[in-house]
């Protein structure tokens, strides 16, 4: 069975930094995209930042040059580093591992950035 558990969320004021963790147990998930969504009040689940098989990564351009995404396959485990947080970033954060075949999703993991 697979399971995917994030951790690391936390209340912050804005310009600290906090670092998620997503384990994943089940399965060896070094062929899947990796992933970090986020869900605010009202809206719609939005795509944070990815990272493929061999590494590359995507970020979405509210995030970009703050937010850093890792993995580590060996552990089945993918960090996301978020500095300088806004209070815009606050929402629930969803941890996703994905192939075309499977599509994996997280309890996800509040962060709140006060102002």
């Amino acid at each position: 069975q697979v399971r995917l558990v994030e951790s690391g969320g936390d209340l912050v004021q804005a310009g600290e930094s906090l670092r998620l963790s997503c384990a994943a147990s089940g399965s060896d998930f070094s062929l899947y995209t990796m992933g970090w969504y986020r869900q605010a009040p009202g809206k719609r689940r939005e795509l944070v930042a990815a990272i493929a098989p061999g590494g590359s990564t995507t970020y979405a351009d509210s995030v970009k040059g703050r937010f850093t995404i890792s993995r580590d396959n060996p552990k089945n485990t993918v960090h996301l580093q978020m500095n300088s947080l806004k209070p815009e970033d606050t929402a629930v954060y969803f941890c996703n591992i994905k192939n075309i075949l499977w599509d994996y999703w997280g309890r996800g993991t509040q962060v709140t950035v006060s102002s």
